[in-house]
């Protein structure tokens, strides 16, 4: 039985802004001896953050995908956070909405009457690339201001990439919006420490414009104990050579993900030309190569590349702003097998 809430909280930020890259950090220096739960939700309906994180010691994640954590229903994020209460008896919990989600509907959620008693939401973190400020993709895409908004903290990532200037822009756009929130800046060097994640929100904060977001009624949900152990549909894990397709699209976004089984192996030089060819906003992947396990993170013209110790078969996420001939893609993706 929990006696204590656990402590939450929400890691935000538009598509790319590094919140995968920041929760690693965060579980990598987590204090010894705790356990922690991860919730991750992606908008495609093929859930590789997991597998990008790795593994680390006393932390239990769990993945929804298909962009529905912050959806209005709530209903499987609610059997999610169940399922990692009353599994992992986790001493704090952190929440990743899509990049494309509004935190303020999980907000919500987490203080509905069945879950608010066993939760203690902490600070809300909202992620941001300065260098974003230039391009209307994002500064006119309501979530992205929405998600600024919401937060308690804006983290400047990525500082190690943007010059002198970005953060004071970074600050005049937050203050032509009425926001004032705290601005901290992270870069590449390890985050051994991080006091701000244990800030309570029911410390005093600035209103900002959409506080209005989070004094909207909760949406009930199902009666039920909190401690629900059903069952959530699990991971699709593909035979040894077979390839699995999902498709997901919601307003102007669309995404399409493989699963590709451990028996396809990639050429490293091929499938590097093949992520460099496909137009689109995000692509992230771990596939398995001839030599070696390998993690794709893009961002537009932004490519990272990072070798991970395992795999249990081939993920890989495309996300786009207009409909792309998959088949046409899965063919080239095909055509980048490795036999030797």
């Amino acid at each position: 039985m929990i006696r204590n809430p656990v402590p939450v909280n929400l890691i935000t930020g538009f598509l790319g802004s590094g919140k995968t890259t920041l929760i690693g950090r965060l579980l990598a220096h987590k204090p010894e001896g705790e356990t922690w739960a991860v919730l991750l939700n992606e908008f495609g309906e093929v859930g590789l953050d997991a597998a990008l994180l790795g593994k680390h010691a006393e932390v239990v994640i769990r993945e929804v995908p298909g962009g529905c954590l912050c959806c209005a229903a709530g209903v499987p994020t609610q059997v999610a956070v169940n399922q990692l209460l009353a599994r992992a008896r986790p001493d704090r919990l952190l929440i990743e909405p899509t990049g494309l989600g509004h935190p303020a509907q999980i907000l919500k959620l987490l203080q509905n009457p069945y879950l608010a008693p066993v939760l203690s939401i902490q600070t809300t973190v909202c992620l941001v690339d300065p260098r974003v400020l230039n391009d209307p993709r994002y500064t006119g895409n309501p979530l992205f201001n929405d998600q600024l908004a919401v937060a308690d903290l804006i983290l400047a990532s990525k500082a190690d990439a943007w010059g002198p200037d970005a953060l004071a822009a970074l600050q005049h756009y937050l203050t032509e919006r009425g926001l004032q929130q705290e601005i901290l800046s992270i870069g590449d060097k390890p985050l051994t420490h991080a006091p701000w994640l244990t800030r309570s929100r029911l410390e005093p904060r600035t209103k900002t414009p959409n506080d209005s977001l989070l004094r909207q009624p909760p949406t009930p949900l199902a009666p039920g104990s909190v401690f629900d152990s059903r069952e959530a549909e699990p991971d699709p894990q593909p035979a040894q050579d077979a390839i699995l397709r999902r498709e997901h699209s919601e307003g102007p976004m669309y995404s399409c993900g493989w699963i590709f089984g451990a028996g396809w192996q990639f050429d490293f030089d091929a499938l590097l030309n093949w992520v460099n060819s496909v137009p689109s906003l995000r692509l992230k992947a771990v596939m398995i190569t001839a030599d070696g396990i390998l993690a794709i993170n893009r961002l537009g013209d932004e490519l990272k590349l990072a070798e991970l110790d395992d795999a249990l078969d081939s993920r890989l996420e495309i996300i786009s702003e207009q409909p792309l001939d998959w088949a046409q893609l899965e063919q080239g993706l095909k055509a980048c097998f490795s036999a030797s």
